[in-house]
């Protein structure tokens, strides 16, 4: 396991070093870029002139996405933008592809959902918030499911999906992290999905150091582990001498960046005896907690939820991403306009034909 993972890595390692900066790697691959740009350009003009069948919800949709490939905590903005509108009392539903999921239907998360079919950031999303949420590779059909289970809804958010252009949005939200754009080329010489800049209703920026306008977040970790059975212990007391368990601790992190997950737990005073990094959205099929008794695990919430039926007692630690509160005005100043005061969730375009 160890030997694939370490080629991956270095594999995405090289790219992702290409990708920060225009050099001879991103310059090589710049022509191919200037194809991926054309055929993106043609598809979006397609849409825009009606030749591919744009889908639609008579509910005010929030598509939270980035331009720029690999994560960028979109995943804690759906979960921080769902609590402060639940928090306004307005009953949110959860819609996404379910990335890396096996299954192919449409389907809810529920708690007991296995995370393989739905997806490790739904079923994280649907844990952390309670909300509805919907898996389908086609989004629209996952929205028109979650209206059908839950005909109150009073408006969608789309986890990822800037790019899927076959599902009506009223607001779009595009997140960056420390990365920027990267070295500005397109796929495959630099991360862009798509040219930037682009009319866009909010940007929110969830690293340090901005590099161009936009809403700015602070991402922290909670003070708190917790198992699968629901223990929780802070973190201070996981570091301290007085911690229950004796054993060195091992950290682990599935996600786009884990060694800022590992900085963030050193920053909390936790002793980190190993760390192991690994792809992600990585499955672990193939992790044999027997291979690490030794070690006291300690890994982040997304990971834990694919993680737990292997090793229960595994710590988990919570992301916590706050939006200034700039941000949060603006959104409820356009959601504001956009809902209804009695809202009618009826689907329009039932039988469109969705491209994606």
């Amino acid at each position: 396991m160890r030997e694939a993972v370490h080629q991956s890595s270095a594999w995405k390692n090289t790219l992702s070093d290409a990708w920060t900066h225009r050099g001879p790697l991103a310059w090589l691959l710049w022509p191919i870029s200037l194809v991926f740009g054309s055929l993106a350009a043609l598809r979006r003009g397609l849409y825009r002139a009606g030749w591919f069948k744009i889908q639609s919800v008579n509910l005010p949709v929030i598509v939270v996405g980035n331009v720029v490939v690999g994560g960028s905590g979109k995943t804690p903005v759906v979960i921080a933008l769902v609590r402060h509108l639940q928090a306004r009392d307005l009953r949110v539903g959860v819609i996404s592809r379910g990335y890396g999921r096996r299954a192919r239907d449409c389907r809810e998360v529920r708690p007991d959902s296995a995370v393989a079919d739905v997806g490790d950031e739904p079923a994280l999303i649907q844990r952390a918030t309670a909300a509805p949420v919907f898996v389908a590779v086609h989004r629209f059909e996952a929205a028109r499911a979650l209206l059908a289970h839950y005909p109150e809804t009073q408006l969608i958010i789309c986890d990822d999906g800037l790019q899927h252009l076959s599902l009506h949005r009223d607001l779009e939200i595009c997140v960056f992290d420390e990365r920027g754009i990267g070295n500005g080329f397109l796929l495959p010489a630099g991360p862009l999905r798509e040219p930037w800049p682009r009319d866009m209703d909010l940007v929110l920026h969830t690293g340090p150091h901005p590099a161009f306008a936009g809403f700015t977040a602070q991402r922290t970790l909670g003070n708190y582990a917790l198992q699968a059975d629901g223990s929780q212990m802070t973190l201070a007391a996981l570091a301290g001498p007085d911690c229950l368990s004796t054993k060195p601790l091992l950290a682990l992190a599935a996600i786009a960046r884990p060694e800022e997950f590992f900085a963030m737990l050193r920053a909390q005073g936790l002793t980190l005896a190993r760390t192991l990094a690994l792809p992600d959205h990585y499955d672990f099929n193939s992790f044999s907690s027997n291979e690490y008794k030794a070690f006291t695990v300690i890994c982040t919430e997304k990971d834990a939820v694919k993680l737990w039926p292997q090793a229960p007692t595994a710590w988990a630690v919570p992301l916590i991403l706050a939006p200034q509160s700039a941000f949060l005005n603006r959104l409820d100043t356009l959601l504001n306009a956009l809902l209804p005061s009695e809202p009618s969730p009826t689907l329009s375009s039932p039988h469109g034909h969705s491209i994606t």
